[in-house]
């Protein structure tokens, strides 16, 4: 039997609390309008969660699979590709981490509806599959999505409009047309973790015909690129920011944006693929606290004060 060090490893720690990230900023557009549930909170956080682990879980098994995941790759090992985990066994961890997400679905959707919406309960689970078959599509199988280039178009989806739109609409039954700035802007920074992802290992990639962006784009213009999502991401946050000014405390945000400039003068900067691994965990960090502190500013402090 796996010890549970192995399962640990498998689920990458350090990328759950971006998968978060959406979820913080989704429950302080909500609370800014006055709606707050703690459980629905909580169920939120540990859906958003339990989707990561099962996408972590999957990419595992889908990349080791296909042999992406070799010698060359310059990121963390895997536990398929080290032997830790069986095939059959990852696929074991994979069935159940997907039936814990459909428990934490059907929980956090009735309680946010309740049997007199059962339109919104029939729509947000059908996200909540569409969200599992995501999970395990990127990597997975023969017409994996992640191997055409398509993983940037779902991160932005799934971790940007849906984490936090979806969320507020939980607290609230509605959507404001602003909040869809915030959700952009965590969308897109999410994205360019991705693509930082992708730009570590385009040459593995590459090799192993994974045609992600920046194998297809190449190096330097996945550099430009990574650019690109970093400005969109700042500049629809701060956008909101401005239209919805109540308090000093919204602007607490904007603090994070200096360790994410600086993160991106970097990776510009850097020709050196093995040297951007450090990147991805600076980047994933950063947008976790920029989060926080949209929660803390909007949600907290502006209400209490």
């Amino acid at each position: 039997m796996p010890k549970l060090s192995t399962w640990i490893n498998a689920a990458r720690l350090r990328t759950l609390p971006l998968s978060v990230s959406g979820i913080l900023v989704g429950t302080a557009l909500a609370g800014f309008q006055g709606s707050s549930d703690i459980t629905i909170f909580i169920l939120a956080l540990c859906t958003a969660i339990g989707f990561q682990i099962t996408s972590n879980f999957a990419n595992d098994y889908g990349d080791g699979v296909k042999g992406t995941d070799n010698e060359d790759r310059i990121g963390p090992k895997r536990v398929l590709q080290s032997g830790l985990l069986t095939r059959k066994v990852l696929k074991r961890g994979i069935v159940i981490s997907i039936i814990i997400n459909i428990i934490f679905v059907v929980a956090v959707v009735y309680l946010a509806f309740g049997p007199e919406n059962l339109g919104y309960i029939f729509l947000f689970m059908a996200l909540g599959a569409f969200s599992i078959w995501a999970a395990i599509k990127y990597t997975v199988g023969a017409s994996a999505y992640g191997y055409r280039g398509l993983g940037d178009v779902f991160v932005f989806i799934f971790f940007g409009l849906l984490a936090v739109l979806g969320t507020m609409f939980l607290f609230t039954k509605s959507i404001s047309l602003t909040a869809v700035l915030p959700a952009m802007s965590i969308g897109a920074l999410s994205t360019a973790v991705l693509n930082l992802n992708n730009l570590r290992d385009h040459e593995s990639d590459k090799a192993s015909n994974k045609n992600t962006l920046v194998v297809k784009m190449g190096f330097e213009k996945g550099k430009v690129y990574h650019t690109f999502l970093i400005a969109i991401g700042l500049i629809c946050l701060l956008v909101y920011l401005i239209l919805e000014f109540q308090c000093y405390f919204q602007l607490l945000p904007l603090i994070v944006f200096i360790p994410i400039v600086l993160q991106l003068k970097r990776v510009v900067k850097t020709g050196d693929p093995s040297l951007l691994d450090p990147e991805l965990k600076v980047l994933a960090i950063s947008i976790f606290f920029l989060s926080l502190l949209f929660y803390l500013g909007n949600n907290i402090f502006c209400n209490f004060g």
